[in-house]
């Protein structure tokens, strides 16, 4: 029998850079809620939360072809989070060659990167470092000229070769990875590609350490502009310490862009603990809502969601133990502003600034830029542009005052903010299949 979870969002738990502790020792503060565990402990802070739990009893699985004991189905409470360390790393590390070596079509790539530039980065990308790299599409946003990158669960380094290729000789990407294998494979090949880009130093460099515990592995504060992580911190047990310390090293006006699995509710213990549906990114999935708490009690503007799509699970005996929640794969960005000016709504023009998105910016599910329109944006937005690296891509005024007009100047009305990736999903009508309407640099990709 075989187990397919399926997406169009390119799983990235397969990739091999589960890239964070992973599942940590069951207990309490552990973050897994096993017996005695509590969804408190996951989120890093003590709040009283309801927990809602299919209808019917949960049916337990039988046998299935994963081989690796993190994957087998008992609960994660009864592992010690070392042993679950090591039975991870071991997996991706060694047990995994390459994607042809993977259990279940979970990782199976799908889409290419949407502008021209991250295509030819891709195609440059040593043939070893693209075997190793199980199956996720890029994720990488928009204005990346001479910034320093941060990936958080690096795995081989493919997405950090493409993004320091797009970041130039005078920008910089770390790549944060737990698994020492996949980290050794993508520093063997560091010379290859910086003499492939013609770079004359590197600005690439990986690091085996824990996205949870980026101090212990020398990431100093405001230390870098972007953040990127594709669906590795659903695999986190406390996503509050994940997202805390992201804000840590972030520059002031620095973004967090990021996909990750969400569930409709908040999953019960006999979810969370299911190590097939932790291993799969499903166990793990936060909330949706709880996203948006934890990001604002950190200090982060509210999540800006980029795109959604569906997660169908294709298993009788998994669906059986999902019952009726629901799932998603979410690109959100987060934004740290010290200045939350301006405080009124705002009309902006882009200026078709940004390489690759010269005539179009679709910065996120709500707001579409194209070049010389002028567009009324509430005030949380006109703050985001104005004090991150987007203020120079932008012609911002409050509204009432006059505005220069390039180009044809016609003004699109304010519109009511979508933020919940369900109703994105619903109201789009999207299906499971490879499309997107993501800035990203992947046209399509699976999450895991």
């Amino acid at each position: 029998m075989n187990i397919i979870i399926t997406t169009n969002e390119q799983w990235r738990g397969g990739r091999g850079r589960t890239g964070s502790s992973g599942l940590e020792e069951a207990g309490p503060g552990s973050g897994v809620r096993g017996q005695g565990g509590s969804r408190s402990e996951e989120l890093g802070a003590p709040v009283s939360v309801a927990v809602f739990r299919p209808p019917g009893p949960a049916a337990a699985p039988g046998p299935h072809p994963f081989r690796p004991a993190f994957l087998s189905p008992q609960t994660v409470a009864g592992a010690c989070g070392e042993d679950v360390w090591k039975n991870v790393q071991d997996y991706y590390g060694q047990e995994l060659r390459g994607s042809a070596d993977l259990k279940t079509n979970v990782c199976v790539a799908a889409g290419s990167p949407s502008t021209r530039a991250a295509r030819e980065a891709l195609g440059a990308v040593h043939q070893d470092v693209r075997d190793r790299f199980y199956g996720c599409g890029l994720v990488c946003p928009e204005s990346l000229e001479n910034r320093r990158i941060l990936d958080l669960g690096s795995g081989s380094g493919q997405d950090c070769y493409v993004l320091s290729q797009l970041v130039g000789e005078k920008g910089h990407v770390t790549g944060v990875d737990m698994t020492k294998a996949q980290v050794e494979v993508a520093k063997k090949y560091i010379d290859y590609h910086m003499k492939k880009y013609g770079f004359q130093t590197p600005n690439v460099n990986f690091i085996h350490g824990y996205i949870e515990k980026l101090g212990e592995a020398g990431i100093k504060d405001e230390s870098y502009d972007i953040i990127v992580s594709n669906c590795v911190i659903n695999l986190v047990p406390n996503k509050r310490q994940v997202l805390q310390e992201a804000y840590r090293v972030l520059k002031p006006g620095g973004e967090l862009y990021f996909s990750d699995v969400y569930a409709s509710l908040d999953l019960p213990e006999e979810i969370r603990s299911h190590r097939v549906l932790w291993g799969e990114c499903i166990g793990g999935a936060l909330f949706w809502k709880d996203l948006f708490t934890i990001a604002q009690e950190i200090g982060f503007c509210p999540p800006r969601l980029v795109s959604a799509f569906p997660i169908t699970i294709q298993n009788k005996e998994l669906e059986k133990v999902l019952g009726n929640y629901q799932f998603v794969s979410a690109n959100f960005r987060l934004f740290k502003l010290l200045e939350k000016s301006p405080v009124n709504r705002c009309e902006v023009i882009y200026n078709g600034g940004i390489t690759g998105f010269e005539k179009e910016l679709v910065f996120d599910a709500n707001f579409t830029f194209k070049e010389g329109e002028v567009v009324e944006v509430d005030e949380e937005t006109a703050a985001i542009l104005q004090n991150s690296r987007f203020a120079e891509s932008f012609l911002i005024r409050p509204v009432g005052e006059k505005l220069p007009t390039p180009g044809s100047g016609s003004r699109l009305e304010p519109k009511e903010m979508i933020t919940d990736p369900f109703k994105l999903v619903k109201q789009l009508k999207t299906k499971p299949t490879c499309s997107t309407a993501s800035s990203a640099c992947s046209g399509s990709k699976k999450c895991g």
